[in-house]
């Protein structure tokens, strides 16, 4: 595994530990900080997935440059 996505995996697997965490923890009865959590961890996954397709890419313009 390259080195970006060994910190991407470490970044997402800290942040799905936050989560269960803090969800087991909660003992908010309405939910407002379990949706919060669930929200701010949806936008934490689209994020990421965004920057692991701009380095995927950039991989791939790199390896085409070389084989061309």
């Amino acid at each position: 595994m390259k080195k970006e996505t060994k910190i991407i995996a470490g970044v997402l697997a800290g942040a799905a530990l936050g989560v269960a965490v803090a969800l087991i923890l909660a003992s908010d009865k309405e939910g407002d900080l379990k949706e919060k959590v669930t929200d701010w961890f949806c936008d934490l996954l689209d994020s990421s997935k965004d920057k692991f397709a701009d380095v995927s890419d950039k991989v791939k313009d790199s390896i085409s440059g070389l084989r061309g």
